[in-house]
C-alpha cells in the first residue's frame, strides 16, 4: 500500500462515524496508526497458519481451487505437477521464498519487511504481534481463537461459538484437492531460512495465544472477576 493510501485509509477509518461499530476484514500489512497521525486506532486481530502448510495449500488452490468456487478456472488450471516434484525440480512456485509472508504482513510497510530473510524484520513483527494486536490466533485452533473472541469482544461476537459450532460452515473455504508433501520435501523446505525465520514467528504467536487462552480458561474455572489492586496512587 503506497503511503498516500495507508493515510487514506487511516483517515476513512477514524473520521467515518456513521457506521460505527465497525469490522473491517482484509489482507493488509500492518498499519501504525500513530504513525500518521491518528488520534484514535482500531482493534487489530489476526490469524495465520503453519507456513509450509500454507504454501502447499496455495500451491494446489492455484491448480485446482477451492469448495467455495468450484467451477472458476484458476492460474495453473491443468498443471498435475505435485508439490513434491516442483521441490525436487527447483521450480519458482515451491521456492521457499514464497513462504515470506507472515513476517513482513506483521512489520509493516517498511522497506525491511518485504527482504526475504530480514532479521529486524521478523523482530519487528514478533513487536507488533504482542504490543499493537488485541489477539493473533491459529487456523489449527479455530474454535478455540472465537471462543476467547467471543470472551473479550462479546459486542462483536456474541453467539459466535455456537455459530461455528452449529453452522455447515459453509462460510469456510478448503482447496478442492491437494497432496500432502513426502518427508523428503519437508526436510529439505524446512531446512531454508525463510521457514526457519516463518516458523519461529509461528510459534511465537502460538505459545502468546495459548498464554492468553490458559488465562481466560482459568478465570472461567474460577468463576470469579478478576480483582485489581492499586497501590501508591499519587496525589491521594
Amino acid at each position: 500500500m503506497s503511503l498516500n493510501n495507508q493515510y487514506k485509509f487511516v483517515q476513512n477509518v477514524t473520521k467515518w462515524q456513521e457506521v460505527k461499530p465497525a469490522l473491517y476484514h482484509g489482507h493488509m500489512a500492518f498499519l501504525n496508526f500513530d504513525r500518521l497521525g491518528a488520534t484514535s486506532k482500531p482493534i487489530f486481530v489476526n490469524l495465520i497458519r503453519k507456513p509450509l502448510d500454507r504454501l502447499v495449500s496455495y500451491y494446489y488452490f492455484l491448480r485446482n481451487g477451492d469448495n467455495y468456487r468450484p467451477h472458476l478456472v484458476r492460474k495453473k488450471h491443468g498443471d498435475k505437477m505435485t508439490f513434491d516434484e516442483c521441490v525436487e525440480r527447483g521450480q519458482p512456485d515451491c521456492d521457499p521464498n514464497n513462504m515470506w509472508l507472515q513476517v513482513p504482513f506483521f512489520c509493516g510497510h517498511s522497506a525491511d519487511c518485504w527482504k526475504p530473510g530480514n532479521q529486524w524484520a521478523l523482530d519487528q513483527a514478533k513487536h507488533n504481534l504482542v504490543n499493537h494486536y488485541l489477539l493473533v490466533g491459529v487456523t489449527e485452533q479455530m474454535l478455540d481463537f472465537i471462543t476467547v473472541l467471543e470472551a473479550t469482544l462479546p459486542r462483536f461476537f456474541k453467539g459466535a461459538t455456537e455459530y461455528y459450532l452449529n453452522s455447515n460452515k459453509s462460510h469456510l473455504r478448503q482447496t478442492s484437492s491437494k497432496i500432502e508433501p513426502n518427508l523428503l520435501t519437508v526436510d529439505k523446505i524446512q531446512q531454508s531460512t525463510i521457514w526457519k525465520m516463518e516458523n519461529e514467528l509461528y510459534e511465537f504467536a502460538l505459545e502468546h495465544f495459548n498464554f492468553v487462552k490458559r488465562k481466560l480458561l482459568a478465570k472461567e474455572a474460577n468463576n470469579v472477576a478478576q480483582i485489581y489492586f492499586y497501590e501508591k496512587i499519587r496525589p491521594k
